[in-house]
């Protein structure tokens, strides 16, 4: 395997420099971490399920005219994907009361909201992602008020898709995160989405049973973890063809 320049390691990928100028290979791990990383271990597997899952899910998004920065999958683990400056915040989409929201206000866990709700996050680990406001984005220069009215526009409409797609299987979409990041293209810039949509990054759950479907069984304990994720996989039809196997990782020129 050709030898790439590793450019970035987060918490569950790796990115490598792309094989032409403006682009990325995506590499998903199994790695997982919870609560900030205080909590971490390996869903085997999990890197080749969420490969599929984003890859399906960005690519339905990409027909409906929702700009991403995914390009292709190249293999079970990698994808190519555009390079983008991913600006630092942390959208969250919010249908049920779930997770932190229902620590923060007291509130029971699966009662439904009224409306979505839509939350920032500043992206950092260093200060655990702390909640922010639209203030904080705009006077620390993280975002103009336009991008905040595309970010806004954009998290909604993938809201109103995502729900549907996953109540045709039977799967209720409790919350989710999503990133955005600047696509440059000569003297134009075009805010799109980026990292990655998958279990890793949603509450998923059962529409009949509640059961979770998502990283909460590897954060709480619950067990079965690679059988929920797979699960998802399986209702939207794209359980890989050989199954979700270890895979070496490609080979890293530092």
């Amino acid at each position: 395997m050709a030898r790439r320049r590793q450019i970035f390691e987060g918490k569950g990928k790796v990115l490598f420099e792309g094989p032409e100028p403006g682009t990325l290979v995506q590499y998903f791990k199994d790695d997982a971490s919870a609560f900030n990383r205080r909590k971490s271990g390996i869903i085997t597997g999990k890197g080749v399920i969420n490969n599929r899952i984003s890859e399906f899910l960005m690519t339905k998004l990409n027909d409906i005219g929702v700009p991403t920065h995914f390009v292709r999958r190249l293999n079970m683990r990698e994808q190519l994907v555009r390079e983008v400056e991913i600006i630092p915040i942390q959208v969250v989409v919010r249908n049920v009361i779930a997770g932190s929201l229902a620590d923060r206000f007291g509130m029971t866990e699966g009662t439904p909201l009224p409306r979505s709700i839509v939350e920032y996050f500043h992206k950092s680990d260093e200060l655990n992602n702390p909640m922010i406001t639209e203030e904080h984005i705009t006077a620390f220069g993280w975002a103009s008020p336009q991008d905040l009215d595309e970010i806004m526009s954009l998290a909604l409409r993938i809201n109103d898709f995502m729900c549907g797609l996953f109540l045709g299987i039977g799967i209720r979409l409790v919350d989710f995160k999503l990133e955005f990041g600047r696509l440059w293209e000569e003297d134009q810039v075009r805010i799109i989405l980026a990292d990655e949509i998958s279990p890793d990054s949603c509450r998923l759950w059962d529409m009949e049973t509640n059961e979770k479907l998502d990283k909460d069984r590897f954060r709480h304990d619950l067990g079965r973890v690679e059988d929920a994720y797979q699960e998802v996989a399986r209702r939207l039809g794209i359980l890989p063809e050989s199954g979700p196997g270890d895979l070496k990782g490609p080979d890293v020129m530092q």
